[in-house]
């Protein structure tokens, strides 16, 4: 009990400086008053207001649209690049693709996004494309980033995949396409589905790149956001902030429910 006290001690101030602060944001996301430092009484207002913002519900819309395809790219190419790094042990060039696809994991978000501005620059004066800054550039630097991710993600999971399925589907008649979409993605899509839902939060959370290579037509959800603090920390934020708490709260707990179950339907099989 001696030994457990201060455990428990460090574990509750552990969670409590994890999250006390989103805990007051979620109260203060009440606060009838304009000024989120003073406390005015319990409302509901800021939710209304944030419904109308149009500002804040284009830019959202734009960042889950910008996410949602980005993500899906990446996943696309970050299989490519898996299945090459894995079914592939010697090729020309293979040293200089995972170079290129582990730079983004620790190259600063300043300098992908800078020397991302610089590419698009480029290409414009000599292709005429992509014309002018704004999603379409924002997707391209989200999937080059997010790539990346998506295959560390998948290349951890082919490691330990049995190729020996892919070799027997074969002897049997089946052509390569058929037995990647019938064997080889049902296996690995838990790795896929984290791989894009890691590469769709790095996308919808992207403040710094997007700043680079966004324009004026083109403002995500975090350039709002931040652009909004800077001048003072708004009650809409506040009750911005809260709803996507909420929303990822709710998804947790989902993947957390489906988790379970399945652990105790194996278990079952087991016995």
């Amino acid at each position: 009990m001696r030994r457990s006290l201060p455990l428990l001690t460090v574990l509750l101030f552990g969670y409590a400086f994890l999250y006390g602060p989103i805990l007051s944001l979620i109260i203060y996301s009440f606060n009838e008053s304009r000024l989120v430092t003073v406390w005015g009484g319990w409302s509901t207002k800021w939710y209304g207001e944030l419904l109308q913002n149009e500002q804040i519900l284009a830019a959202a819309w734009l960042s889950i649209k910008i996410a949602f395809i980005s993500a899906s790219l990446a996943v696309v190419l970050g299989v490519m690049a898996s299945m090459a790094l894995i079914k592939f042990k010697r090729f020309k060039g293979r040293t200089s693709l995972r170079l290129m696809l582990a730079a983004p994991l620790v190259m600063p978000e300043v300098i992908i996004g800078l020397s991302l501005l610089l590419l698009f620059v480029s290409m414009e004066e000599v292709f005429g494309w992509p014309e002018g800054r704004g999603q379409t550039t924002i997707i391209l630097a989200h999937m080059t980033f997010a790539t990346a991710y998506v295959t560390v993600v998948v290349t951890s999971r082919l490691a330990h995949f049995d190729f020996s399925l892919e070799e027997a589907a074969m002897d049997l008649g089946a052509k390569p396409i058929k037995v990647f979409f019938t064997i080889t993605l049902p296996l690995i899509a838990p790795a896929l589905l984290a791989g894009w839902l890691l590469a769709f939060t790095l996308s919808l959370d992207d403040l710094v790149v997007a700043s680079f290579v966004s324009g004026p037509g083109a403002t995500t959800l975090p350039m709002v956001v931040y652009s909004s603090v800077r001048l003072g920390v708004s009650p809409e934020i506040n009750a911005l902030a809260t709803i996507i708490v909420l929303l990822v709260s709710v998804a947790v707990l989902i993947a957390g429910i489906v988790m379970f179950r399945q652990e105790k339907q194996r278990q079952r099989e087991l016995n």
